[in-house]
C-alpha cells in the first residue's frame, strides 16, 4: 500500500537508458523563465518596497532610484549571460568561483548560496503569505504561518515528482501575474500622463528642499542606503545560470534567452512599481503590503455599471502575486539541491547529496532544503524585513565572489580573448555595485539580522572545510590499498570455463582500485581454493553530474564496463575462472539486488560479498558521510534468502594538524 500510494504521489521510475529521457525532463525557455525566472521577477513584490519605505519622506528620489534599479538589474543580468557561455553546465557562483578564484574562494560562495537558496524559499513563501493575508480580517493572521508550512509541504512534494511537472503545474500562475501586472503598471503610470509637468515640479520642489534640508552628501546618503535596501530585487537573476542542467539544448542559447526574459520582465515590473508608488502617493499601512496599497488606489473604486469589479481586480492581482512568489520558491527547490550536489561531487559536503532518485530528481537535497526553509520562517516568524536582509547578504557575496572571479579571469586572459575590452568593464561595474550594496546592508541592518546570516554562513563554511579534511584523510588512508595494484598480476591469462554448479563468490566492486583488489584477495585468504567461479558485478550510477545527456550516460556505462573487464582479467591471471556482470541506474541498491537475484538463478551456490570501511574509532556521523550500502544489500539479500557476507576494510585516520 505504501509503495502505491508513493507511485501515485511521485509518479512511475523514469528510464534513464531512455533515449529521449533527457529531452522529457528538460526545459524550453519559457518553461525556464517561470521555474527560474520566476525568482527574479518576484522579488518585485519585496524589493521595490524595502526601497521605498527606505526613502520615507523623501519619495522625489523615486525617479531616480528606478532608473538604478533597471540599470543594475541589465547590468547583473548580462554579467551572468557571459558566465553562461564560459559555463555551460551551470553552477553559477560555485563553479565560477572554485574555478578563477580557487576552492576555498568556492566553498565560501557555494556555502552562501546554500543559504540563499534556504531564504529564497522563506521569503517567497513570507512575502506571498503576506498578500494574501492583506485582504483577509485581521484576526486570520494567526494561521499566516501554519498556511506557509503547508504550501513548503506541496511544493516538497511536486518537486520530488520532477522539475518540469512541478513547472507546468504552476505556469498559469505565472501567466496571470504578468497580466495583471501590466495593468497595473501601464495603466497606472497611463493614467498619469496627464499630470506629468505637475509631477515633474513636486520632484523638483522635492530635489530643492532636499538640497537644503540634507546637504548633497546627505541626499546620497539617503539613495544609496534605499538603493542597497532594495537589494533583495535582484536576489533571483543567478538562478538561471544555476539551472543550466536542467535546460533544453543548446543550453547556451537557451539560458541566455531564459535572461533575456527575466532582465527585461524584472526591469519593467520592479522600475513600473517604483514609480506608481510616486504616482499614488503610497505609504506604507499597517497589516499590508504596499502592494496591496497600490492596488487598491489604482482600482479599488471601479465599480462599472455598480459591480466591485475594482475589488475583484485588487484581490485577483495579489492572488496572482502570491502564486508567483510560491512559483519563485521553485528556484530554491530546483537550485539549491543542484548546489549541494556539485559541492558534494568536490567531498564538500556529504557524497548522498549527488545521488538522484527514480524520478531522477535530488531527493536529499529536496528535503534538507525544504527543512531548512521551514524552520528559518518558523525562527524569523515569518517577518519579511529580516528575511530580506538576510537573504540580500548571501546573494550579493555569491554576486561579488563571482564578478570578482570573472574580472580576474578577463585581466588575465586578455592576451589570448580580444573581446576582453567589452567583457571587463561590465563585471568591474558589477562588482562595484554587488560589494557596494553588500556592505550597505551589512552596516545598516547588522542588528536586525545581518549577524545571523553571517553567523550561520561562517559556521557552514566551517562544517565543509571538517567534512573536506575527513574525507580527504579517508582518501589517504587508502592509499596503501591502492598500492596493492602494483603488485598484483597484470599479464593475460587464458579464460577459464565458469562451472555453474560449483561455489560462485559474487563481489560488488566500484571503480577499479585497491579496495576491490583486496576484496578479492581477501576471499581468498579466507576461503582458500573453495570458490571456484568469481563474479564481478558493478553498478554504474547516475549522480547530478551525469545528468547532462544521454551521451552521459553511455560513458558511464563505458567506463563501469572497462573498470570490470580489468578485475576479470586480474582474476583469470592468478588462474581463477571469472566473469562480470553490470547495470546502471541512480541507487545502487536497487540495481544490485536485482543483479544478485538473477545471478543466483544461473549460479545455485553463488556467495555475495560486498566491502565496508571500518574505522578504529567510530562516530556517528561517519553513517551520514559514508553509505551503509554493504549493510543494506546484505539485509535485502538476507530477507531473499540469498547469502552474503560483508568483507570489513579497516581505515586508520591518521591526526591532523590544525
Amino acid at each position: 500500500m505504501i509503495k502505491r500510494l508513493k507511485r501515485w504521489l511521485l509518479g512511475a521510475p523514469r528510464n534513464i537508458l531512455d533515449p529521449t529521457i533527457y529531452h522529457k525532463i528538460s526545459l524550453v525557455a519559457l518553461l525556464a523563465w517561470v521555474g527560474l525566472g520566476a525568482d527574479g521577477l518576484s522579488s518585485s513584490a519585496y524589493g521595490p518596497e524595502e526601497a521605498f519605505r527606505a526613502l520615507g519622506h523623501h519619495t522625489y528620489l523615486a525617479v531616480a532610484l528606478t532608473l538604478a534599479t533597471a540599470f543594475t538589474v541589465f547590468i547583473i543580468s548580462y554579467a551572468y549571460s557571459r558566465i553562461i557561455e564560459h559555463f555551460p553546465y551551470g553552477g553559477g557562483g560555485y563553479v565560477v568561483a572554485s574555478r578563477l578564484l580557487g576552492p576555498r574562494f568556492g566553498v565560501v560562495s557555494g556555502s552562501a548560496l546554500l543559504i540563499d537558496y534556504v531564504l529564497t524559499i522563506s521569503v517567497s513563501i513570507a512575502s506571498g503569505a503576506d498578500q494574501v493575508f492583506s485582504v483577509l480580517p485581521p484576526e486570520a493572521a494567526r494561521f499566516k504561518l501554519m498556511a506557509e508550512a503547508v504550501v513548503i509541504g506541496l511544493l516538497v512534494l511536486l518537486n520530488l515528482r520532477g522539475v518540469k511537472e512541478s513547472v507546468a503545474i504552476l505556469t498559469p500562475i505565472f501567466g496571470l501575474f504578468l497580466v495583471t501586472h501590466a495593468i497595473l503598471i501601464f495603466g497606472g503610470i497611463g493614467s498619469h500622463l496627464f499630470v506629468v509637468p505637475q509631477v515633474a515640479s513636486d520632484i523638483r520642489d522635492g530635489f530643492q528642499s532636499g538640497w537644503h534640508l540634507l546637504g548633497l552628501f546627505g541626499m546620497f546618503n539617503l539613495f544609496m542606503r534605499a538603493y542597497a535596501m532594495g537589494g533583495g530585487t535582484y536576489t533571483g537573476i543567478e538562478a538561471v545560470s544555476n539551472g543550466l542542467q536542467i535546460m533544453r539544448e543548446p543550453k547556451i542559447h537557451t539560458g541566455r534567452k531564459t535572461m533575456l526574459y527575466m532582465a527585461v520582465s524584472l526591469a519593467i515590473t520592479a522600475g513600473g512599481i517604483l514609480l506608481c508608488y510616486l504616482l499614488f502617493h503610497v505609504m506604507p499601512e499597517p497589516g499590508k503590503t504596499m502592494n496591496a496599497v497600490l492596488l487598491e488606489r489604482f482600482a479599488g473604486a471601479w465599480k462599472p455599471l455598480g459591480l466591485p469589479l475594482g475589488r475583484a481586480f485588487v484581490i485577483l492581482a495579489l492572488a496572482a502575486e502570491a502564486g508567483l512568489l510560491f512559483v519563485a520558491a521553485q528556484a530554491g527547490f530546483i537550485d539549491g539541491p543542484r548546489v549541494m550536489s556539485n559541492m558534494a561531487l568536490d567531498s564538500w559536503l556529504p557524497h548522498r547529496f549527488a545521488q538522484l532518485s527514480d524520478r531522477l530528481t535530488m531527493k536529499n537535497g529536496v528535503f534538507l532544503i525544504g527543512a531548512a526553509s521551514l524552520g528559518t520562517l518558523f525562527y524569523t516568524r515569518g517577518n519579511i524585513t529580516m528575511l530580506v536582509t538576510m537573504y540580500s547578504i548571501n546573494v550579493f557575496l555569491t554576486f561579488s565572489l563571482t564578478e570578482l572571479g570573472m574580472s580576474r579571469f578577463w585581466i588575465r586572459k586578455r592576451k589570448k580573448f580580444p573581446e576582453w575590452k567589452q567583457s571587463l568593464p561590465i563585471h568591474l561595474i558589477g562588482l562595484c555595485l554587488c560589494s557596494s550594496i553588500l556592505t550597505v546592508v551589512i552596516i545598516e541592518k547588522f542588528r536586525q539580522g545581518a549577524w545571523m546570516t553571517l553567523v550561520i554562513t561562517s559556521l557552514l563554511i566551517g562544517l565543509c572545510f571538517w567534512i573536506k579534511r575527513h574525507y580527504e584523510a579517508v582518501k589517504g588512508s587508502l592509499i596503501q590499498l591502492e598500492e596493492t595494484i602494483e603488485a598484483a598480476p597484470t599479464s593475460e591469462a587464458a579464460p577459464v570455463p565458469l562451472r555453474r554448479h560449483l561455489p560462485t563468490a559474487v563481489m560488488l566492486v566500484g571503480r577499479y582500485g585497491g579496495l576491490g583488489i583486496h576484496g578479492l584477495l581477501s576471499i581468498e585468504q579466507l576461503f582458500p581454493k573453495h570458490y571456484k567461479n568469481f563474479i564481478f558485478i558493478s553498478i554504474g550510477v547516475i549522480d547530478a553530474a551525469g545528468m547532462k545527456g544521454v551521451e552521459e550516460v553511455e560513458r558511464i556505462q563505458e567506463r563501469t564496463k572497462e573498470g570490470l573487464e580489468r578485475y576479470v582479467r586480474l582474476a583469470r591471471g592468478l588462474g581463477l575462472a571469472a566473469d562480470y556482470r553490470m547495470s546502471v541506474g541512480v541507487e545502487v541498491l536497487t540495481e544490485a539486488e536485482k543483479l544478485c537475484a538473477e545471478i543466483a538463478k544461473e549460479f545455485p551456490k553463488a556467495m555475495f560479498f560486498t566491502n565496508k570501511l571500518i574505522f578504529e574509532d567510530e562516530r556517528w556521523f561517519q553513517r551520514l558521510l559514508h553509505n551503509e550500502t554493504a549493510y543494506q544489500l546484505q539485509r535485502r539479500l538476507q530477507f531473499a534468502g540469498l547469502h552474503s557476507m560483508v568483507l570489513p576494510v579497516r581505515i586508520f585516520i591518521q591526526p591532523q594538524a590544525a
